[in-house]
Parts: structure tokens; C-alpha cells; sequence
């Protein structure tokens, strides 16, 4: 058993985003990955896909993921299911922060178009 206080979580930030890595190898995880997000008001989706399902729960705020052109707006306690190679992307109109909770096969990779698939630093 392993307890990981978010106070010690690492935190990676990219334009728009913070993510908080919560679960992962480095910190004990053999099968599932978890990190919580902070996405901006304001930021834009980035499209990409990956390679094991990927799940995203809504803690607060607004975000809209967009999957085959279809726009779908995520709230509070709403679940987005993304199989396996399907892009998507995940933007915050909003005036608010979105936050979320993210899940993960370990092992399970990002894709953006045109570069190789590569593990995120919050996944290791």
C-alpha cells in the first residue's frame, strides 16, 4: 500500500494546464495511473489520442472534449470514456478552471499527429 499526499504530488505544467501526478509507477502504482488536472479558463483543446482507454471525471468547472467533430460538455461528477485511439480534445471555454480527475492504464501512452507515442512525465 502506498499513500500519496498531494501536498508531495509532483506537478507538471504546460500552457493552460497543471497537472497534479497522483498514481503512477514512480510512486508505487503497478496497474493504473491517476493524475488530477487544472485546465485554464479560456484554453484550448489539444488534439491528441492514446493508447489504452483513458477516463476523466469532473470535479469542477466546465469543459467541452470534442470527439469526431461532436462537442460535449463536462461537469461536476460527469465521466468521459475515451477508447483507445480516438483523438480527441479537451478545451475550457470557460470563465472557470476545469478540474478533473484522469485515469490510465499503466503503459498507456499519448499520440499527437505526426510524432511517435510517448509516455507522459505524470504517468511514469
Amino acid at each position: 500500500m502506498n499513500i500519496v499526499r498531494k501536498v508531495d504530488a509532483p506537478t507538471f505544467e504546460l500552457p493552460g494546464l497543471t497537472v497534479t501526478g497522483i498514481a503512477s509507477p514512480k510512486r508505487g502504482a503497478s496497474e493504473t495511473c491517476m493524475w488530477m488536472i487544472a485546465l485554464a479558463p479560456g484554453a484550448p483543446g489539444f488534439p491528441h489520442s492514446v493508447t489504452r482507454e483513458e477516463i476523466f471525471v469532473g470535479l469542477r468547472g466546465r469543459a467541452v472534449v470534442t470527439v469526431g467533430g461532436e462537442d460535449h460538455v463536462l461537469g461536476p461528477g460527469d465521466a468521459v470514456i475515451l477508447p483507445a485511439h480516438t483523438e480527441f480534445a479537451l478545451a475550457n471555454p470557460s470563465a472557470e478552471t476545469f478540474e478533473a480527475m484522469v485515469t490510465l492504464p499503466v503503459g498507456g501512452k499519448a499520440i499527437a499527429t505526426g510524432a511517435p507515442p510517448f509516455l507522459p512525465p505524470w504517468a511514469e
